[in-house]
C-alpha cells in the first residue's frame, strides 16, 4: 500500500471505518464519475422540453447560468465537507457528525431517495430519447407506446446493474471513457449546430423570447415569478449527482483533496460546456422552426430533427447523446449503490445486512440490485399518460423533480449544520477559508426556493380539485416525497431513534 493510501486508511479509521474497498480510483476517476452523472448529454437533452415549454429560449439562455452559479455554491460547500470527512456515506455522515442522529437519518433518506430517482430519471429519459430518435428511422418504434418505452427502460436498467455487478473491476476505467466521450461528443454537437444551419437566430431572440406552452396565463408578472422558474428544472436537474465524488471517496487515493476537487470541477466544467451547447442549439433555430419544435413537444429531439433534418448529422447527434446517457446511467447505479451500502452499514435501511455485503470483487452488488429495483418502482406511473400526446410523460418530470428535491435538500442539511457550527468546524486540506460565511447561506436559500417550485403543477390540468383536473397530468413529486420522508420519520419515532445513534465503528470489528 502506498503512503497516500496509508494516510487515506488512517483518515478513514479516525472517522470510525476500516478500509473495505480497494483504493483504485485516481483523482481523475473521482472527478469523472461526478462529471458523468451530471452528464450534459443526458440532462440537457432529456429535460430540454421542460424549459422550452416553460419559458422558452430565455429560460434556457438565462436560466442555465443563473442556476449553475448557485449550484456551484452548493458544490463548494460540499467540497469543504468531503475534504474534512471523506466517507462513502458522505452526505448523511456529515449531518450525523455536525448535528444529531435525526439529522443524519433524514439526510440519508433524502439522499437515498434522490439517488434512486436520478437513476430512474436518467435511464427512463434515455429510453424516451432513444425511442423518439429511433422512431424517426424505423416504424417499429412508437413514442406514444408507453409499454414499449417502459420495456426499453427495464432493459437499460438491467444492463446497468449487470455492468456494475460483473464489470466491477472496470467501472473506474469506464469513467475515463465517459469523460472523453462527453468532451469530444459535446464539442462535436456544438460544431454541428454552429456550422450546419445556413441561418442563425439573433441574440435578442435567444436571450429574450418567451414561450408558454403550459396553459397558464402570464398576467401580473406570472411569467417571471411562476413560469420562468419552472424551466429551471433543466439546469438544476442536469447539474446534480456531483455527490458521487463523496460516495466513492473510500475508493479514491488522496481523497481529502481529490474528492473535493472532483465535486467543484465537475460542476464548473459541466456548467460552462452545457451553456455553450444549449446556446448553439438555440441560435440554430430560426423563423417558423420554433413553432414546429413546440408542436413536437418542445423536446431536444424535435430541435434536432427540425434544424438538422434526418441526415447523417442528426444521426450523429442522436448517437452521441444516447451513448453519453447510457454511460451516465451506469455511473448513477455505481454512486447510488455505494451510498446504499454505507447507509446500510450503519443499520439505517430495511435489509441492511444484505445491502451492506460486498461480493468477491469487494463490490456492493446487492446494493446495486436494490437501488435499481427501487428506481423501477417509482417510475411505474410512467405507464399511464395521455395517449397520442407528443413529448415526455409527466411521470418523467416528476422523477426528475424528486431527484432535485431529494439530493439538494440532503445537501442543504449538512451545509446548514456546518454554517451553524461556524469556526468550531475543523476544516480539511481543501477548504473555503472564511468564505463559508456567505457561501453556505446562499446555497441553502437556493435549495429552498427550487424545492418549492418543483412540487408545483406545470399545467392547469395538474391542479387537484380544479375543473379539468387530470390524474395523468399530476406532478406526483410531493406525494412521493411525503411517502418516503414521512415513512422514514414514522420509523424513526417508532423505534429507529433507539438504535440509530450514529456511525457504527467498523474499525473496532474484526
Amino acid at each position: 500500500m502506498s503512503s497516500t493510501h496509508d494516510a487515506d486508511a488512517k483518515k478513514l479509521a479516525e472517522l470510525g471505518y476500516k478500509q473495505e474497498f480497494d483504493r483504485k480510483w485516481s483523482g481523475f476517476n473521482n472527478f469523472a464519475i461526478s462529471f458523468s452523472i451530471i452528464s450534459i448529454l443526458s440532462g440537457c437533452f432529456t429535460t430540454f422540453g421542460q424549459a422550452w415549454n416553460n419559458g422558452g429560449p430565455v429560460a434556457i439562455a438565462l436560466g442555465w447560468p443563473l442556476v449553475a452559479t448557485f449550484v456551484t455554491l452548493v458544490g463548494l460547500s460540499m467540497a469543504e465537507l468531503v475534504s474534512a470527512m471523506p466517507t462513502a456515506g458522505g452526505i448523511y455522515y456529515w449531518s450525523l457528525k455536525l448535528g444529531k442522529p435525526i439529522h443524519g437519518w433524514i439526510t440519508g433518506w433524502l439522499n437515498l431517495m434522490g439517488l434512486i430517482a436520478v437513476t430512474a430519471g436518467v435511464d427512463f429519459g434515455l429510453a424516451l430519447f432513444a425511442q423518439n430518435a429511433a422512431a424517426q428511422y424505423w416504424k417499429w418504434f412508437n413514442p406514444t407506446n408507453l409499454k414499449q418505452t417502459f420495456l426499453m427502460f427495464v432493459i437499460i436498467l438491467l444492463l446497468h446493474v449487470l455492468i456494475n455487478v460483473y464489470g466491477a473491476k472496470l467501472i473506474h476505467q469506464f469513467q475515463g471513457v465517459n469523460v472523453w466521450w462527453h468532451v469530444v461528443g459535446v464539442a462535436t454537437i456544438i460544431l454541428i449546430f454552429i456550422f450546419y444551419p445556413t441561418h442563425h437566430a439573433s441574440a435578442s431572440w435567444v436571450f429574450s423570447h418567451h414561450i408558454n406552452n403550459g396553459g397558464f396565463g402570464t398576467g401580473n408578472g406570472k411569467f417571471w415569478w411562476y413560469i420562468f422558474p419552472l424551466g429551471f428544472l433543466l439546469s438544476q436537474y442536469t447539474l446534480t449527482g456531483f455527490d458521487a465524488s463523496a460516495h466513492v471517496s473510500e475508493e479514491t487515493g488522496g481523497a481529502s483533496t481529490e474528492a473535493a476537487k472532483g465535486i467543484w470541477k465537475s460542476i464548473v466544467y459541466s456548467g460552462v460546456a452545457g451553456w455553450i451547447m444549449l446556446l448553439a442549439m438555440l441560435f440554430s433555430i430560426v423563423g417558423p422552426q420554433a413553432d414546429a419544435i413546440s408542436k413536437g413537444g418542445g423536446s431536444s429531439g424535435a430541435v434536432i430533427v427540425t434544424v438538422l433534418g434526418l441526415g447523417i448529422w442528426a444521426k450523429l447527434v442522436f448517437i452521441i447523446s444516447c451513448v453519453g446517457q447510457f454511460l451516465c446511467g451506469m455511473s448513477c447505479v455505481t454512486a447510488g449503490s455505494r451510498m446504499l451500502f454505507a447507509f446500510s452499514r450503519d443499520k439505517a435501511v430495511p435489509g441492511s445486512g444484505w445491502f451492506s455485503k460486498l461480493d468477491g470483487n469487494r463490490n456492493p452488488s446487492n446494493a446495486a440490485i436494490g437501488l435499481a429495483t427501487a428506481a423501477l418502482v417509482i417510475t411505474l406511473p410512467a405507464l399511464y399518460a395521455p395517449k397520442g400526446v407528443p413529448g415526455y410523460p409527466v411521470a418523467f418530470f416528476a422523477v426528475t423533480s424528486i431527484t432535485v428535491i431529494g439530493l439538494f435538500t440532503a445537501f442543504a442539511i449538512p451545509i446548514y449544520l456546518r454554517w451553524r457550527m461556524g469556526d468550531k468546524f475543523v476544516q480539511g486540506e481543501w477548504n473555503l477559508g472564511k468564505h463559508w460565511k456567505w457561501i453556505a447561506p446562499l446555497a441553502v436559500l437556493e435549495v429552498a426556493i427550487v424545492s418549492i417550485y418543483f412540487i408545483l403543477p406545470a399545467t392547469p390540468t395538474a391542479i387537484p380539485f380544479r375543473k379539468g383536473f387530470s390524474l395523468v397530468s399530476f406532478n406526483y413529486t410531493p406525494v412521493a416525497v411525503i411517502v418516503i420522508l414521512g415513512g422514514a420519520l414514522i420509523w424513526w419515532f417508532a423505534g429507529a431513534k433507539n438504535h440509530f445513534k450514529g456511525p457504527i465503528r467498523t474499525i473496532d470489528q474484526k
